[in-house]
């Protein structure tokens, strides 16, 4: 099958590299996914899967059954586009102001769907079921992720039981392209967000002793004292990082503002200490601003959980990619402060993350996730989708010999 499936993906590389760029021209925000959800449909309608659709209204899930007997596997490539505009200068560029498929979801979806083609035309060798879900709103809280299970992807339903194991990719640009890269344990990071309001009284900058309070000052030291956080108060073996990325004052030269404005972001891998942090934000935050005569108003908006991967699915996604790109191209990887809502199937359900390799294109810069000018080197999407299709018969045969 390792041969079998590496000539599939072969044949489906063009595909899959038309279909990452037909939906990467065609980026859709979170919860927004109509067309995109369409395409997918479309892709799949010639194997004639049972599938279904409008899940979290756009979600979509198509399974294979093999006809050995086996586990059911779960498969999951997320959908939506970020709000970012596009500087990429490709051909096939987003033809959508504001949206971009900067974080690679659209590379997710076209592995997925040539995984899927492969893994169909070879129903005869699958043992078990392989569950291959569709998911939108991975990039907005709080995430599609929960609202999917709630609607029971990891459910039995009326074609295979219940998930054994869960399987998500995501590419990688500091990576050689065609690279797996995996870890076990505890591998990305709680992601919380931060709100602050730190109120005090605005007037004329040149009359500052005339007022109860500088909200600007305030804010300052608010955000020097949240520092505090991480540096006297985390547990040593509990890794985490506090930023703060946005600071609005909507004063000017010669006013000062009644408000100030804080956003930014938590993350941490571990749980309790995530919990006792939120409360210490909030006390540092507030307890700052009232010595210096202002008040605080603090919302932290829980998001994804830490995502941890279970040794025996990873260990075995490791042993694969060891067999399909090499012991040179298999990757073990560092623990990444990223945030995923692949955290929440993993809790339901034993699993495992990794990552694809997707270097740089041809003639085009290495840009990270989440910027304007990210792109991927299509050699990458190959592998990538014949990585999953091996991985998910894999899985199934091995549990099969029990």
């Amino acid at each position: 099958m390792l041969d079998a499936i590496r000539n599939a993906a072969t044949r489906y590389e063009a595909d899959v590299i038309a279909w990452r760029r037909a939906l990467h021209q065609q980026p859709e925000l979170s919860t927004e996914e109509t067309q995109t959800a369409q395409f997918v449909a479309d892709a799949l309608a010639p194997l004639d899967l049972p599938t279904r659709t409008g899940l979290y209204n756009t979600g979509l899930m198509a399974t294979v059954q093999g006809k050995k007997p086996g586990p059911t596997v779960f498969l999951r490539a997320d959908m939506d586009a970020l709000p970012i505009q596009e500087e990429t200068g490709l051909d096939f560029a987003s033809q959508n102001d504001g949206a971009m498929h900067a974080c690679g979801h659209d590379a997710h979806t076209a592995m997925l769907l040539g995984a899927v083609h492969m893994l169909s035309g070879m129903r005869e060798e699958i043992h078990g079921a392989i569950r291959c879900c569709f998911q939108p709103s991975e990039e907005r809280l709080p995430g599609g992720a929960p609202f999917l299970i709630e609607e029971g992807v990891l459910d039995d339903d009326d074609h295979s039981p219940a998930p054994e194991v869960v399987y998500g990719q995501h590419v990688a640009p500091e990576m050689p392209a065609g690279t797996i890269g995996v870890h076990s344990g505890m591998y990305m990071a709680s992601a919380d967000e931060i709100y602050l309001t730190i109120h005090g009284e605005g007037g004329h900058a040149a009359a500052p002793h005339e007022l109860s309070s500088d909200a600007v000052v305030a804010a300052a030291h608010v955000i020097t004292a949240l520092q505090s956080v991480n540096s006297r108060h985390r547990p040593p073996d509990v890794p985490s990082v506090l930023s703060l990325g946005r600071v609005q004052a909507d004063g000017a030269t010669n006013v000062l503002p009644d408000a100030v404005q804080i956003e930014g972001t938590f993350r941490a891998m571990g749980e309790a200490w995530r919990q006792k942090a939120h409360g210490l934000i909030e006390r540092i935050a507030t307890q700052t601003a009232r010595a210096h005569g202002a008040t605080a108003t603090v919302d932290v908006k829980t998001g994804y959980p830490a995502l941890y991967n279970h040794d025996a699915p990873t260990a075995l996604a490791r042993n694969a990619a060891l067999d399909y790109v090499g012991e040179d191209r298999t990757i073990d990887l560092e623990k990444w402060y990223a945030g995923e809502d692949f955290a929440y199937y993993l809790q339901e359900c034993p699993g495992s993350f990794y990552r694809l390799g997707t270097g740089s294109a041809s003639g085009h810069d290495t840009h990270g996730l989440h910027t304007s000018r990210f792109t991927i080197n299509e050699d990458a999407l190959s592998t990538g989708a014949g990585f999953m299709a091996y991985l998910a018969w894999r899985y199934g045969a091995e549990a099969s010999r029990g």
